[in-house]
């Protein structure tokens, strides 16, 4: 099904995402991570999706292992950077023979291990993967006569790579009209930058479900890393103060990152937000405690997994 549809009959969403474990023991941990989080019957998950090929493959793994031995709803991500049409429409091909549903369409991070020319890619930007995703569907190798369920990625803190941002409404709303049927935030720390790229989108008449995208500081590591995540993240001063009081003492940092998020999250929610996606950092034990904390009903409709 896809994810626009199941907004409209179960909103608010809640979803995960995990990256492709790099190890045997990485993957252990994460199949355990999901494990531990499929009981609680997120709407989806999603699988990000590396430059290099190796992490690619690991990626294409994932995502039909889980569509075919959990109850969890698979969406891959599938990036511009490095691909040409052929292998773009080999990874189509595959998913839709795998009945995944929706697929997430990014431009992409620059890869920094490998020699890379962008020119040489034969998508420079989102809106071309959402187009060739869009004719994919209509070619009719998808199950589901629509094709897949397009989404793409909104930037509450603004484009790193436009800083003008009228231009960069307009990028971002050809990029919807080419096909996209739900956005996914870029994480954020102030919820009112979320509630002005909603309202930004309404007046620029863009009406598919924003989903937004959290991710709690667990560790002073973590939110460093953080800081250099898509041309950086605002910080506001009050989760500045409150992490400074603890830095030297992990779980209490952990518990003042679970508690803002929290509080962002209790705060979307009043306030109306189509979908809340959690930034797992392949660790169930954040947004497990998140999500007990929201007091969520737990999904009893989930279909059984095919195998």
């Amino acid at each position: 099904m896809h994810i626009a549809d199941i907004i409209r009959e179960d909103s608010p969403t809640f979803s995960f995402e995990f990256f492709p474990p790099k190890t045997p023991a990485a993957a252990e941990t994460l199949y355990q991570t999901i494990r531990d989080l499929e009981s609680y019957m997120p709407h989806f998950v999603s699988v990000t999706y590396g430059a290099g090929g190796s992490t690619r493959d690991l990626t294409h793994h994932l995502v039909e292992r889980i569509q075919h031995t959990t109850k969890l709803d698979p969406i891959p991500h599938v990036t511009c950077v490095c691909h040409s049409e052929k292998e773009i429409e080999d990874i189509l091909v595959r998913y839709a023979k795998s009945a995944i549903g929706n697929i997430l369409a990014l431009g992409g991070d620059r890869p920094h291990d490998i020699p890379y020319d962008k020119s040489r890619d034969s998508f420079q930007h989102a809106i071309d993967l959402v187009k060739f995703i869009r004719r994919f569907n209509e070619s009719g190798a998808h199950p589901d006569p629509r094709g897949f369920g397009v989404g793409v990625a909104g930037f509450p803190e603004g484009h790193p790579a436009t800083p003008n941002r009228l231009i960069e409404m307009d990028h971002f709303k050809a990029k919807v009209d080419a096909g996209a049927d739900y956005i996914v935030t870029q994480l954020f720390f102030d919820n009112r930058d979320f509630f002005d790229f909603r309202e930004r989108c309404a007046l620029a008449d863009i009406h598919v479900p924003i989903i937004a995208g959290i991710m709690p500081v667990t560790s002073m590591s973590g939110f460093r890393r953080i800081a250099e995540l898509a041309g950086g993240a605002r910080f506001p001063a009050k989760l500045l103060r409150a992490l400074r009081r603890c830095e030297n003492d992990p779980e209490s940092v952990r518990r003042v990152g679970v508690h803002f998020a929290l509080e962002q999250c209790h705060d979307l929610l009043d306030n109306n937000v189509a979908g809340i996606h959690f930034y797992t950092l392949n660790r169930s034990d954040a947004t497990r405690v998140i999500f007990d904390s929201l007091g969520i009903p737990r999904r009893r409709n989930a279909q059984a997994p095919t195998v």
